[in-house]
């Protein structure tokens, strides 16, 4: 089986990485930063918004299971794309909301997915997720990685992250591996 990577950033990789993980088709999440300047980013560093680095997923997915653009219609109903460098009480640059496409066909099929949402308007308001090149990816330190799963009953985890997810599993059951 041949995986393919997309990059996503929509406010706290923590909540992105919660609910992507159970998505059929999905064989690998990790928590990172991309999109910035600085080499060898670090949380703390991140978290300044200095860094010019968003809190990012890299997924690695079976496009034969689940298509690209069945990530990013997911990735669209699990944050808002229309609030600029913020996510509910994340504010900030490195919370944005950003698509870090690898190829022309990726950046095509977010292009026109995002003019379909708009023109439908789905959305209270215009889409402002970023659409930008892949750069160099940096994991997240191991504190990171599957994190609600290791501190689900943290309030950020209970506050934020759990109703996200509930609303998923909802909404979503179709789509989740068995």
């Amino acid at each position: 089986m041949e995986l393919a990577t997309a990059y996503l950033a929509g406010g706290c990789f923590w909540c992105l990485e919660a609910i992507f993980t159970r998505v059929a088709g999905v064989e690998e999440v990790t928590s990172g930063y991309t999109g910035g300047t600085r080499p060898d980013p670090d949380y703390g560093s991140v978290c300044t918004g200095a860094t010019g680095h968003a809190e990012t997923v890299r997924l690695r997915f079976d496009p034969r299971t689940i298509p690209f653009r069945e990530l990013l219609d997911i990735f669209f109903t699990i944050h808002d794309p229309t609030t600029l460098n913020q996510q509910g009480h994340d504010v900030g640059t490195q919370y944005r909301s950003a698509i870090f496409y690898i190829d022309d066909e990726q950046h095509a099929c977010a292009s026109e997915l995002i003019a379909e949402l708009n023109a439908k308007e789905v959305f209270n308001a215009p889409i402002v997720t970023e659409l930008s090149p892949a750069t160099t990816f940096y994991p997240a330190e191991d504190e990171h990685h599957r994190y609600f799963e290791h501190h689900g009953s943290a309030p950020y985890c209970r506050a934020v992250i759990a109703p996200k997810l509930k609303k998923f599993l909802l909404q979503e059951g179709s789509r989740l591996k068995p």
